[in-house]
């Protein structure tokens, strides 16, 4: 165990203070010991995954940081399935490579995505068309009310829209362990959204492999930088900083209405009834361009969704960057942006950093 562990260099924003104490747990005893020695002190326990979701304060966070770092992947026949379980330190592009190398269907959209397995079920992770829990079957988790390994089946995770049973319903409650997805061995890609669909077709791809969606998906991210690049200027950010709304109709008409009287607002019709809308739509016509900045924090120069943090950032100025986005959306449009990255310490998007 580490104290007072600089927590900046393990997150892909790069900024925030010290973990008052820090261990990096590679097998599930480590883990265990680590949560019963914060329960006996009374220490609050924090768990970092690959950094790629998180903002810390620049105060730090007076915690227990425990980085999970299992690593390991298997695979078993369940019938005409493919049954794959990734320990939580997985890479997660890595497993998404490795299940469409082997003609596994299911994960090919999600591919590019930063950060690692364990953080794929806590928000639901999703992109082009596909989210993760269309394939987890079950996880194996620590419950830290007793401090033992459980397991929990896909129904019991409550899945929405980048949101779970560990994000908004007992965000505190357990430590994922491992994943296990239900893959289609031989199934073809799932090409449902229009940007995908453009990028195949542009490319003469009718028929797609799953490795050639990989390839287009990878491309259509990397021209954004969503894709981790250590020679991209807009590198240091969390990806997507806020959740595209979801809302009721009449509201959706109404935004549309406000905003583009004569069509050709982006939405999307939710199983609900609700609709779901663009943030990045919302945000250029709340009035943000594409690289523009206050100080060492803006936007990236390729995609108005992701804050980026440039040398002298700090904590304090992603919150107020983001603070700013959010309250011009909601005087432009009524419709209040939610943040993906969870905050650590004390900041955060509500007040003061």
């Amino acid at each position: 165990m580490v104290e007072n562990a600089s927590l900046a260099p393990r997150t892909t924003l790069g900024v925030g203070g010290p973990a008052r104490w820090f261990v990096k747990a590679r097998d599930e005893a480590t883990l265990i010991a680590a949560l019963d020695w914060a329960a006996a002190r009374g220490v609050a326990v924090r768990v970092l995954g690959g950094g790629s979701n998180v903002v810390v304060a620049d105060a730090g966070v007076d915690a227990l940081v425990i980085q999970v770092a299992l690593r390991g992947v298997e695979a078993r026949a369940v019938g005409p399935a493919m049954d794959v379980t990734a320990a939580a330190g997985e890479p997660w592009d890595d497993l998404v490579r490795h299940a469409v190398e082997h003609g596994w269907a299911g994960l090919e959209c999600l591919s590019g995505i930063p950060g690692l397995v364990g953080a794929t079920p806590i928000q639901n992770v999703g992109a082009y068309g596909q989210d993760v829990s269309q394939t987890i079957t079950e996880l194996r988790v620590v419950d830290r009310r007793v401090r033992r390994p459980l397991t929990l089946a896909a129904a019991a995770c409550r899945f929405g829209y980048r949101d779970s049973l560990f994000r908004s319903g007992e965000p505190d409650r357990y430590v994922v362990l491992a994943v296990t997805y239900r893959l289609a061995p031989g199934g073809a890609p799932a090409v449902r959204y229009a940007e995908l669909q453009r990028h195949l077709e542009g490319r003469g791809l009718a028929a797609p492999t799953l490795g050639e969606t990989r390839d287009s998906v990878l491309a259509i991210r990397r021209a954004k930088s969503m894709v981790l690049d250590s020679g991209d200027e807009n590198r240091r950010s969390c990806g997507s900083f806020f959740v595209n709304p979801v809302v009721p109709a009449a509201d959706a008409a109404r935004v549309a209405a406000r905003a583009a009287p004569g069509g050709g607002m982006p939405q999307w019709p939710e199983p609900d009834g609700r609709v779901k809308l663009s943030a990045a739509w919302l945000i250029e016509r709340a009035g943000f361009t594409r690289g523009e900045r206050a100080g060492a924090v803006g936007l990236s120069t390729r995609h108005t969704l992701a804050i980026v943090c440039h040398d002298g950032a700090r904590a304090a100025d992603v919150a107020a960057f983001a603070r700013r986005v959010r309250e011009r959306v909601a005087e432009r449009f009524g419709v209040r942006l939610s943040p993906e990255p969870v905050f650590w310490g004390p900041i955060g998007l509500e007040g003061a950093a």
